[in-house]
């Protein structure tokens, strides 16, 4: 699927239909040529027959300053996720609710205070987080900033968002338009989430683990992976890929608990698994334990999944509790507001505002040494009004890119 996007600057291309659908025609060849994949439902295990990633013909025009403002809060954002994470107070307290009647947290939350309890093995944290927005209009016309969520797990598109600038600048030069092609901006996420999975490797400090990326079975959207593992290839770094139940088969940790899969060292669990209820079962939630209890780098850790939370979100909207979490940082506390949409809780009022502060107020966990916080790129997707959720791979939503004006 090719979706047209009608827009002021390109509303004047598309009057002569026959054009288009030659457009459309080289767009989908060029699409395919840089490596905008998808498998197919059909075989979504195979990667014999595939598809192009569904795209807009024409790059969407976004203001520049909400381009600007998003990448400048994303450093804000990394900064509180991770506090939160290292918060154990503050989560038991914010997810006391949720988890007597969500079992997927539940059961989440259960690991994290089994971790807790041992001890926790590993030292070198990583979060590859992709804070997601929508475009909102103001009562007096101008564009704002609202944040919809944040995915602290299995943040996917960055690889084929990295490809997708060179089909849009494509589709321009095809039509003659070569200045409004070379405001097309560079993206290149995976090079960016390979290069935190490549730190975290190093900093685990063992030349010969490997990195192994936790990955469903059936997974059509394997060639946005494989631009992160490739990234890393190319770096001597190498990636094995392994499903929850293989872990549980094959997977143990020594007595210094590192972690080793198939024999073979691992330094870094990326998971590309695990964020949905459905990818469980009692095998499976077995090796998610093995893994946290390992001295391994998740990415996520199981307390940094939890600071994904909608209820997290919520609590974060709550006024005070960004100053308590980010003392002294006035500007990132302002930034991280303009951006918030707003939630509305089912259990708030006075004895659940009493708990929150004192769970603030109780000690978070030990400092860590921060050692990179960055934004790597951006990934624009387009919709249909009448989709309220679903996203590229479901048909729903389709790759984008911003147009900057």
């Amino acid at each position: 699927m090719v979706r047209v996007v009608m827009a002021n600057s390109w509303g004047s291309l598309l009057q002569d239909e026959q054009q288009l659908e030659e457009l459309a025609r080289q767009a989908v060849d060029r699409a395919l040529a840089e490596g905008v994949l998808l498998r197919t439902s059909q075989e979504p295990s195979s990667s014999d027959v595939v598809s192009y990633a569904p795209f807009t013909l024409f790059p969407s025009l976004v203001p520049s300053a909400l381009l600007e403002q998003a990448y400048a809060v994303q450093m804000d954002f990394n900064l509180l996720v991770d506090a939160v994470s290292q918060n154990a107070a503050f989560l038991e307290q914010t997810l006391s609710s949720t988890i007597k009647r969500d079992a997927f947290t539940a059961h989440l939350f259960h690991i994290h205070k089994q971790v807790l309890k041992e001890g926790i093995a590993q030292t070198v944290f990583l979060g590859l987080n992709r804070s997601d927005y929508m475009f909102q209009r103001n009562a007096d016309g101008s564009p704002a900033l609202k944040q919809i969520e944040i995915n602290t797990i299995s943040a996917s598109f960055g690889g084929l968002a990295s490809r997708t600038p060179a089909v849009h600048r494509h589709v321009l030069n095809v039509l003659s338009k070569t200045k409004e092609a070379a405001k097309i901006l560079s993206n290149n996420p995976s090079q960016g989430l390979a290069l935190g999975i490549a730190k975290a490797w190093e900093l685990y400090g063992s030349a010969k683990a490997l990195v192994l990326l936790i990955a469903q079975e059936q997974e059509r959207n394997i060639f946005d992976q494989r631009a992160i593992e490739n990234e890393l290839l190319a770096r001597n770094i190498r990636v094995i890929r392994r499903r929850f139940e293989d872990v549980s088969e094959k997977g143990s940790l020594d007595q210094d608990r590192k972690l080793f899969m198939d024999g073979q060292e691992i330094a870094v669990v990326y998971f590309r698994d695990g964020y949905m209820p459905s990818q469980y079962n009692p095998q499976n939630w077995e090796a998610r334990l093995l893994l946290e209890r390992s001295c391994a780098v998740k990415c996520p850790d199981i307390a940094t999944q939890l600071a994904g939370t909608k209820k997290v979100q919520q609590e974060l909207s709550r006024v005070g509790v960004l100053e308590v979490l980010l003392p002294d940082q006035l500007e990132a506390v302002a930034r991280l507001r303009a951006t918030f949409a707003g939630l509305y809780s089912l259990d708030m009022g006075e004895e659940g505002d009493q708990a929150i502060a004192e769970a603030l107020a109780a000690p978070s966990g030990q400092g860590k040494t921060l050692v990179m916080n960055k934004h790597v790129g951006h990934l624009l997707r387009t919709k249909a009004i009448e989709h309220a959720d679903g996203g590229v791979a479901a048909g729903v939503a389709v790759l984008d890119n911003p147009y900057p004006v």
